[in-house]
């Protein structure tokens, strides 16, 4: 199905599959990239957003999420490979009508933070005065539909060591977004296989 949404380029195919409580959503590109949303049947929620692409050898390289975290992975000796605790984590979610991101183990107070847009990369700078936290945000929706990233627009909090920052969704976002949902629910559906791992992808490579 030919996804002319203004979300992906022109000539990106689309499949959805309904499993474990997700719809998942698998976009393939015309330069063969791959793109995988999944999202919450009871809320429609975007729960994942993640993409991938091919390296100079023909491979895939690995799945880089622009909403939600990669999940915990295993090494051989069985042990879980996590992000220290102390370390500050940065995880995008996605709301109705905001874009927001979370970074986890910020401990210091909330006169210590700055959050800005900056107008000429086109996007959201997060800085701390004790210089222990300092972070470039790119918002990959506002720039696909090329849309500037306006200071009125950007909030934040502070709270149970954790800084919250929130982007309001201008009316071309939240359009596109209404169009987008129209095409992903209309998308041909694929039946989960029986007895198959039921892996990231919504489609089996």
């Amino acid at each position: 199905m030919a996804n002319s949404m203004g979300l992906y380029p022109e000539g990106t195919t689309m499949t959805s599959m309904t499993s474990g409580g997700r719809r998942k959503v698998h976009y393939t590109l015309p330069d063969e990239a791959e793109v995988v949303e999944e999202y919450d049947v009871q809320t429609d929620e975007l729960v994942v957003r993640k993409r991938r692409s091919k390296t100079v050898l023909g491979a895939f390289g690995e799945w880089v999420f622009e909403v939600g975290e990669a999940p915990v992975r295993m090494t051989i000796e069985n042990d879980m490979m996590r992000p220290s605790n102390s370390n500050p984590v940065l995880v995008r979610k996605d709301r109705p009508h905001a874009f927001e991101w979370r970074v986890r183990n910020l401990p210091y107070p909330k006169s210590t933070y700055s959050v800005t847009v900056d107008t000429e990369q086109n996007q959201i700078v997060c800085r701390t005065s004790n210089k222990k936290y300092f972070k470039r945000i790119d918002v990959e929706d506002m720039d696909r539909a090329r849309v500037p990233l306006e200071e009125a627009a950007l909030s934040w909090s502070h709270e149970n060591n954790t800084l919250i920052i929130q982007y309001k969704k201008p009316a071309a976002i939240i359009a596109i977004e209404r169009e987008a949902k129209v095409a992903r629910l209309n998308a041909p559906e694929q039946q989960p296989q029986q007895g198959g791992p039921q892996d990231e992808q919504c489609k089996q490579q």
